[in-house]
């Protein structure tokens, strides 16, 4: 009976397996590592996005809080040059009520009074001059009560000197008030009371 030699072949086909395995391991570990290659890169592609977004929001941000800073600061010039327009108006009312005050002083003054002083601190006004009697102060009170400019008199001091000719020291306040600003003001209340809606008529 003739016999076979099986020991090449088997080695030759465990040869053969070892390197198929060796070409399947092979090709796994590259598979897998282009795998890990596209995920790395997609995921760095996808910070790289995310950076670039992040970098034009805080660009974007920046030019809003200039932005921010220069309409604050056109606001505080604005707020300066308010306030330098209301201060010369002021100047400028403030100078026709001094005419108008002196004016009124002496239109109101009446016969047998004058004054020896005459002091402002804002509308108010203190006047103290000498009269020969307390009539004539009483007078003078309501002239400055008739007046359009003057307003509000109150008698601080009465001193009466020592011989009844020599007349009769007096302290008088008095608040100065301007017409035309009242008229104004009316003005823009009628104009408001005008513009308001109506109850509907039925």
């Amino acid at each position: 009976m003739p016999r076979i030699n099986l020991i090449p072949w088997r080695e030759a086909e465990r040869k053969q397996k070892r390197q198929e395995f060796a070409v399947g391991a092979f090709a796994a570990v590259l598979f897998a590592g282009i795998i890990a290659f596209a995920v790395n890169w997609q995921m760095q592609s996808a910070i790289d996005h995310q950076a670039e977004r992040n970098q034009y929001l805080k660009d974007e941000i920046n030019k809003l809080d200039k932005q921010i800073a220069e309409i604050l600061d056109l606001e505080q010039q604005k707020q300066r040059l308010s306030a330098r327009i209301q201060v010369i108006e002021q100047l400028e009312r403030s100078r026709a009520e001094v005419v108008h005050l002196f004016d009124q002083l002496v239109r109101t003054l009446p016969d047998g009074i004058y004054l020896t002083a005459v002091k402002q601190s804002e509308n108010k006004i203190q006047v103290k001059g000498v009269a020969q009697s307390s009539t004539r102060v009483s007078n003078y009170m309501r002239n400055i009560d008739s007046s359009e400019w003057l307003s509000n008199p109150s008698l601080d001091i009465l001193e009466t000197k020592g011989s009844g000719d020599a007349g009769s020291d007096f302290t008088l306040n008095a608040e100065q008030k301007n017409p035309q600003l009242a008229a104004a003001a009316n003005d823009g209340k009628q104009v408001a009371s005008a513009k308001s809606p109506r109850g509907a008529s039925r």
